[in-house]
Formats: C-alpha cells, sequence, structure tokens
C-alpha cells in the first residue's frame, strides 16, 4: 500500500500570507475606528474612514507582499543561477561539495558519495538547491500567490469591524468594535496554529494581547486629540 504523508510545512506559503494579511485587516481598521470613534466623530466619518483604511490596507499589503517576495524569488533566482553555472565549470567539486553535506548530516563518507552521484545523475540544480540552497518546491517564493492572499485576507479581515462598526449604535462603537475584533482575533490566532501545527491557546493568546494594545492606543490618541466633527 502507498502510504501518503500530509506535512504542514506545505501550508507555509500560502498561509503565512493570509494569516498576516487578516490579522493586520483587523488589527488596523478595528484600531482606525476605534481611533476616530474615541475622538467623537459622527458614525458617517468613523464608517468612511474604516472604509478607506480597508481599501488602502489591501492595496498596500498586496503591494508589500509582492515587493518582498519578488525580492526573496529574485535572490533565490540569482543562488541558483550560479549553482547551475558551477555545475557546468566544476562538476566533480560540486559531488564532492554535496557528499561532505550528507557526511555532515551523519552519512559514512563512502555512502555519501553514492547518494551525491546518484542525486546529481537524476536532478544536479535539484539536489544542490535542496540540500545546499535550502530552497524547494514547498518554500519556494510565490509573489503573486503572497499578494493575492494577503489582499483578500486583509479585506476579510477589515470586513469584520467594518460590519460591527454599521449596526453598532455611536455610543457603544468603541467597545463593541473592540470586543467583536478581539473575538476575532483569538479565533484567527488558534485557527493559524491548528493549521500550522502549533499551540491553539497560545497563538490565541499571542494575537490578542497585541491587538488589544494597538485598539487601547489609538483610542487614547483618539481620545486626547480629537474634537467633535
Amino acid at each position: 500500500m502507498v502510504h501518503h504523508e500530509r506535512h504542514k510545512t506545505h501550508n507555509i506559503g500560502w498561509l503565512r500570507a493570509a494569516v498576516l494579511g487578516a490579522n493586520d485587516g483587523i488589527v488596523s481598521t478595528a484600531s482606525l475606528i476605534v481611533g476616530v470613534a474615541a475622538s467623537n466623530a459622527e458614525h458617517k466619518a468613523i464608517l468612511i474612514a474604516g472604509m478607506a483604511g480597508l481599501v488602502a490596507g489591501a492595496m498596500s499589503m498586496a503591494a508589500g507582499e509582492y515587493v518582498s517576495v519578488s525580492s526573496q524569488a529574485d535572490t533565490e533566482q540569482a543562488d541558483l543561477d550560479r549553482e547551475r553555472q558551477e555545475l557546468q565549470d566544476n562538476i566533480k567539486g560540486e559531488k564532492k561539495e554535496l557528499a561532505n553535506i550528507y557526511i555532515k548530516r551523519g552519512l559514512e563518507p563512502e555512502l555519501a558519495k553514492q547518494v551525491a552521484e546518484q542525486l546529481m545523475a537524476k536532478d544536479a540544480l535539484g539536489a544542490h538547491a535542496r540540500d545546499e540552497l535550502g530552497i524547494s518546491e514547498t518554500i519556494a517564493a510565490n509573489p503573486i500567490q503572497a499578494a493575492v492572499a494577503s489582499a483578500a485576507s486583509f479585506a476579510v479581515g477589515a470586513a469584520m469591524p467594518m460590519l460591527v462598526s454599521v449596526f453598532a449604535p455611536v455610543s457603544m462603537l468603541v467597545w463593541l468594535v473592540s470586543a467583536f475584533s478581539l473575538v476575532f482575533l483569538a479565533l484567527l490566532g488558534a485557527v493559524a496554529a491548528k493549521t500550522g501545527g502549533a499551540s491553539v491557546l497560545k497563538g490565541a493568546i499571542r494575537v490578542t494581547f497585541w491587538s488589544a494594545f494597538a485598539m487601547a492606543a489609538t483610542a487614547v490618541v483618539g481620545a486626547l486629540f480629537g474634537t467633535k466633527v
């Protein structure tokens, strides 16, 4: 029977961008709404500020992720090009280099040499990319995937405090948006931890604590410097 395994590292590519986007969407939009509401602004102004934050944040996340991950992809490609040239110029030296890597990992010298030769016979560049450079299909940078995941997840995350602010009375808006956002964030942290195979409780507490601090800080700023619009 064929034994299939599913490892958590297969989720790293999209999980990091999606969690970061959703978390930032909730925290930044909720903080913006709370800060504006604490300044005694009108309900319409609060909603406009929140929607502007949602759109601007989603676009910023997409652009930031695309540029950041593209830089990583460029670096990986440059390393692969350099390795490809080294394989053409000094194949014996590259076999010895790969064998030494396996020796350091615990293989006997003769076995390490055989493994290096066999792997390089099938896919020399792939073997060196994986074992020398640490680049594999699982963790390879994908700019488009990261940008789309970040923008979409930010918008979804930001929509949560926005919906609360639409229906919440102005007098209770700060408290309701803060409370619901912390619940959303705790659930997000728990789901992200579960998907990644980490501690659910630790993930929920970590994201909730820092998010509460961010919302409290913006509320203080809004209360101190805000005026009736």
